[in-house]
């Protein structure tokens, strides 16, 4: 079974060299992975929380999207959607918000820090503080959850909210599972040496602190720049400098192979002057960043391109994402209103209750090969056409297993339950997979 994937940018900014070493680049380099299957979305919900500027968050949608294409995203190989374009992830937003613990949002990062910046100024404790700040910690749990990520690919500080999508979907399991896990628990990913990339002035490299290096933004003009102002300390040309520690080196060993890193370290200690060490840190990078530049730059031009291409990414999100919701509503009560035979007793109905759905293959007389599917209390759900070979039928079987009500566009198949009830089971068949 392939392992999921999931990363994600808020749209309120022009992405930087940050965002490509911390998030972009690792994402891109999961998704070529033969066993990995990659969600990769625009956080333009999030944005929603930070910026109150619709005109930012347009350009910005379309800045990243640019970006991840540029830098070499298949979207053939990915979901890669707009975050607004999947629904389910706002609905399953509230049902986390009914398990989650209040108390546990009082700990999130975010909502610490505007709370002490507000008590430190005298302000009210809750002076601007929306709830979309407080909760979006769910929001973001919703993000994972969905698509039950098993790893996640952040910058340390953002290590926390992963830890909260952990214990909200042990929560909603112990809840709702019935014995079996909903939800998978993901786990993050950090790059330990780059995740983080300093900037300008040594701080973690982010537009709140206006200390960021241009990714594509204003060309090599622009790169060379914003390197030339990054902080150094007072050591003179021939001068021997002490390499680790700072954000110069730093930010070189980002881009730079084993080989490279040992020997900027050799220059730096022989005296290498800080405005040629710049330098160098402008060409490694720009001998990365220079092709995906021009791909950007084409790409900005085409913007109908990159909205067909997020439409496409929204649909194949939505074929995992629609199923395996429709099987959480079952799961907390959210049923259709059907009438149900009267179980034999409370003991027998339970365990009939926590039985999973199963596939069934069999040879009728004609020699044709079928499958069926039955629900954990044996109710049919879908019966196959006759097929050939019984290879066919166990391919088929397989896909249904393991892609979900995806497969069922093409199975020669005929629904014998509402099909709300057989993408449920298929959705629960492939969570057992993973």
């Amino acid at each position: 079974m392939k392992v999921r994937v999931l990363t994600g940018i808020t749209t309120t900014g022009t992405p930087h060299l940050g965002n490509y070493v911390g998030a972009i680049r690792p994402a891109i380099a999961a998704s070529r992975e033969p066993n990995v299957q990659s969600f990769l979305f625009l956080a333009d919900y999030h944005a929603l929380i930070k910026c109150e500027d619709p005109d930012r968050i347009e350009r910005s949608r379309l800045e990243i999207a640019a970006t991840w294409l540029a830098c070499g995203l298949d979207p053939q190989h990915v979901a890669f959607y707009r975050q607004s374009d999947v629904p389910e992830t706002t609905e399953l937003a509230w049902l986390l918000t009914c398990v989650t613990a209040k108390g546990q949002m009082n700990r999130a990062h975010a909502y610490k820090a505007a709370l002490d910046a507000n008590v430190e100024s005298g302000e009210d404790p809750d002076a601007g503080i929306t709830m979309g700040l407080y909760s979006y910690p769910i929001l973001m749990a919703a993000d994972i959850l969905l698509f039950n990520a098993h790893r996640v690919p952040v910058g340390r500080d953002q290590v926390q909210h992963i830890e909260m999508a952990r214990d909200v979907a042990q929560r909603f399991n112990h809840l709702y599972g019935q014995g079996h896990d909903l939800f998978v628990l993901p786990q993050a990913e950090v790059e330990e040496s780059v995740a983080t990339l300093p900037g300008l002035d040594g701080r973690k490299m982010s537009k709140s602190y206006d200390n960021t290096v241009p990714l594509f933004e204003g060309g090599a003009k622009a790169l060379q720049a914003a390197v030339a102002r990054i902080v150094t300390d007072s050591r003179l040309p021939g001068e021997p400098k002490e390499p680790e520690g700072t954000a110069l080196v730093t930010i070189f060993d980002a881009f730079a192979t084993p080989d490279e890193r040992a020997a900027f370290r050799a220059e730096l200690r022989a005296g290498l002057a800080w405005g040629e060490a710049k330098q160098r840190l402008v060409e490694r990078i720009e001998r990365e960043v220079g092709p995906m530049r021009a791909r950007y730059e084409a790409l900005m031009a085409e913007p109908e391109r990159i909205e067909a291409t997020l439409g496409a990414g929204a649909r194949k999100a939505r074929a995992v994402a629609t199923p395996f919701l429709a099987g959480l509503r079952r799961a907390v009560g959210l049923r259709p209103m059907l009438a149900r035979p009267s179980a034999p007793s409370a003991t027998a109905a339970a365990v009939k209750a926590l039985a999973p759905p199963v596939f069934k293959q069999y040879r009728e007389a004609d020699g044709r090969f079928h499958f069926k599917l039955a629900a954990g209390d044996g109710t049919p759900l879908l019966e196959s056409e006759g097929l050939a070979e019984g290879r066919d039928a166990g391919a088929w079987v397989k896909r249904l297993k393991t892609e979900g009500a995806v497969a069922l566009a093409g199975a020669p198949v005929r629904l014998l339950a509402p099909r709300e009830a057989v993408e449920a089971a298929l959705a629960a068949l492939v969570a057992a997979q993973d």
